[in-house]
């Protein structure tokens, strides 16, 4: 097949080029765009009991404004405490807000019912003045059309408040999705601009060619506007939900993974110039000889994003698919339209270098090789012993389940007025829970067993405050809101939920009634034990079906246990080295919950990529007569080259994902580069031709496909 693929890009490369233009130009032109979304109950199935609140608090309370909508914090520019002429005038100026609203908030509500005229409310120091302001009816507060809200309020406070010696700002979950949003903006343009800068330079130095530098970028560029409308059809096709990080991640696995696979190819294109082919020739071989292992590389990697639709989170499942999508052009366009551009530029592809046919000593990869070949059992040792200590550690990781704020800069003015407010209000004031108590017929709640299940909560460990708030109109159902202790993002405030409020509620329901915890708190709870179920779930299925395609690709079932218990230690080691750096050595108090299952399909994935291109290899010297230890020392000497540049140049372009200028994005940069860098110098440069040299020709029973072949090359990788 790779064959033949090779034929019809280097025979016939304007036609491949037509083809993916107007394959392109149609997708673009009718492909609708892609949305996202920061609404994080959009990511849990309904079983969940957090979201039996949400749906039961929609249905029974459609008019209610119980959903803060946005917090304004004002305070003074000098620090000083709140004077009564202050106050008055915070007040004034929150009263005015009315008409600047917007069509997503409702109206500012007063804290104190009994004080209808008093909206700004005072903290007990006096540091700020607070007030609340509501949902509009059939808003949720997570579409994007809420976000133009948001700045006219801004908007509005600003100008409300020039001259007055007052600041103010706003937070709340609307404002915190509309900065999160804009914060993942920002994030795209810069690891954009750091990506492209960092695989130009890399090419320069690796190709010394400009043409080479910017063939990625333009092919990637195509390929991600394809992939993106795909994404697009897929979401709207089966209702996925878009996290808003995933365009930023996509732009990175796609230029990552996309010029790894060009990689592959031209190291082989210009070895066989270099043995003295022609143009045409040279690329249909270098296809037929890189494409089986680009295939079962962009293979594994598809299988390990697509195992993530068996995942309860609707985050996973929208990435999982959108990831594969991506990853799938990219490779068809790796094995047609590469070689199709390739064929057509010939020998300019390396202009102005005048030495690319001059074969480099590679004289370190070599002395590697030679050594390892000397020594596998001491490299085999020293790689697998470092990944193991590094393992151990990953069992120390703290979970955070704080995806809003892991989510947004410091400098945001959503934090910054959280941040105030928390300190000077309570934590927990930030953001309500409610408990949603329904009767199991037609029998209405009392407002006394309402009350007293209300005192029954207040009472519960880790919670402030708790009051009924209102019935609906049979009075079948009641709306209990309360206050935790500790910010109710935090562990302490997700414990205390899923420990005790959760109890507490089911405990104190009267007979014939049921009660759902809701509010983003419960959120969390059951994020937890989703991620839990998942990983159980979502990690074997992956690592089973890509041991199948390392299977069918040796035709062995001896090399892919190790090829993947190197894998399981690349990813363990992974892990232990972020929560060395982050929690141990930085003190953080954890790492965002997702992290995780991001470095397994990531380091598994392409960690994978790196040992096939190297095991393919392996296998190829071993037909061609020479001993495992012969075969692993050219094998380093000829392919370490090229895992060492296309694992820098990969590395480097998740490493940009440490701009993006908030937590999530930093520890999930060092993370996902640091695995890439395992897989690449340790896993696939050192530990699998060590293994392999040590098996020797039982690596690749039953199949024994390293026995040399009657014909030269008639079944080369």
């Amino acid at each position: 097949m790779f064959a033949a693929l090779g034929r019809l890009a280097s025979r016939r490369p304007w036609y491949v080029i037509a083809v993916w233009v107007l394959f392109a130009g149609l997708v673009i032109a009718f492909a609708p765009s892609l949305k996202t979304t920061t609404d994080q109950a959009e990511f849990l199935p309904e079983k969940y009991e957090s979201i039996k609140a949400a749906t039961l608090q929609a249905d029974e309370f459609p008019d209610t404004n119980a959903t803060v909508g946005a917090i304004v914090v004002l305070d003074r520019a000098d620090g000083e405490a709140l004077s009564d002429e202050d106050l008055a005038k915070a007040n004034e100026v929150v009263a005015g807000l009315d008409g600047e609203l917007g069509d997503a908030f409702d109206s500012v509500q007063p804290v104190d019912p009994s004080q209808p005229d008093l909206l700004a409310v005072p903290s007990e120091d006096r540091s700020i003045a607070y007030a609340i302001i509501g949902l509009a009816e059939g808003v949720t507060g997570f579409e994007e059309s809420s976000y133009d809200s948001v700045e006219d309020l801004r908007d509005a406070l600003g100008a409300a408040v020039d001259g007055t010696g007052l600041e103010a700002g706003v937070t709340g979950p609307v404002a915190q999705g509309y900065d999160q949003t804009e914060a993942s903006g920002d994030a795209l343009v810069i690891v954009s601009v750091a990506t492209i800068l960092l695989i130009v330079l890399l090419l320069a130095l690796i190709f010394r060619s400009v043409i080479i530098c910017l063939m990625p970028i333009i092919v990637v560029a195509v390929v991600g506007s394809v992939a993106n409308g795909l994404i697009a059809i897929a979401n709207e096709l089966f209702d996925l939900k878009a996290s808003s990080d995933v365009e930023v991640i996509l732009f990175v696995v796609l230029y990552g993974i996309g010029t790894d696979y060009i990689l592959f190819f031209l190291f082989r294109y210009r070895e066989r110039l270099r043995e003295g082919e022609e143009k045409r020739p040279a690329v249909a071989h270098a296809l037929e000889r890189a494409g089986e292992a680009i295939a079962s590389a962009g293979g594994a990697v598809i299988v390990s994003f697509m195992a993530l639709i068996l995942s309860s989170l609707g985050i996973f499942r929208a990435i999982g698919p959108a990831l594969a999508i991506a990853v799938a052009v990219t490779l068809v366009a790796s094995l047609t339209l590469v070689p199709a551009i390739v064929t057509v530029l010939g020998r300019a592809l390396f202009w102005p270098s005048k030495k690319y046919l001059v074969e480099p000593e590679s004289a370190r990869f070599a002395a590697v090789g030679a050594s390892l070949a000397r020594h596998p059992g001491r490299f085999a040792l020293a790689s697998g012993g470092t990944l193991a200590v590094l393992a151990a550690i990953a069992f120390t990781f703290t979970p955070s389940f704080d995806l809003g704020e892991s989510s947004l800069p410091p400098e945001a003015e959503s934090t910054i007025a959280i941040n105030k407010f928390t300190d000077a209000v309570s934590a927990g004031a930030s953001d309500p829970g409610y408990i949603i108590l329904t009767s199991d017929g037609d029998e209405p709640i009392s407002e006394s067993d309402a009350t007293a299940f209300a005192e029954e909560i207040a009472a519960a460990d880790g919670v402030a405050q708790a009051q009924a708030r209102q019935p609906n109109a049979d009075g079948t159902t009641w709306s209990i809101t309360f206050l935790l202790e500790d910010n109710p993002s935090s562990d302490a405030a997700i414990n205390a939920v899923k420990d005790s409020v959760r109890d507490a509620a089911d405990a104190a329901a009267p007979d014939g009634t049921e009660a759902y915890v809701g509010g983003n708190t419960s959120i969390f709870v059951d994020f937890q034990a989703a991620m839990n179920r998942d990983y159980s779930v979502v990690f074997p299925v992956a690592a089973i079906v890509i041991m199948l395609i390392l299977a069918l690709l040796l035709r062995s079932l001896v090399a892919p246990l190790y090829l993947m218990a190197s894998v399981g230690l690349g990813f363990g080691a992974t892990l232990g080295a972020t929560t060395l750096i982050f929690e141990h050595i930085k003190g953080d108090p954890g790492l965002i919950f997702i992290l995780p299952i991001y470095i397994y399909l990531f380091v598994v994935a392409l960690g994978t990529d790196y040992n096939i291109l190297m095991i393919a290899r392996l296998r190829e010297e071993a037909r061609e007569g020479m001993s495992s230890r012969e075969a692993a020392s050219q094998t380093v000497k000829h392919g370490g080259p090229t895992i060492a540049a296309a694992g820098v140049i990969l590395a480097g372009t998740f490493a940009s994902l440490m701009l993006g200028g908030n937590s999530f994005f930093v520890s999930m940069g060092f993370a996902l580069s640091f695995g890439i860098l395992v897989s690449a110098f340790v896993m696939a440069m050192f530990f699998t031709p060590a293994i392999t040299a040590l098996l020797g020709h039982k690596a690749w029973w039953p199949g024994h496909g390293d026995e040399k072949k009657a014909e030269k090359g008639s079944e080369s990788v």
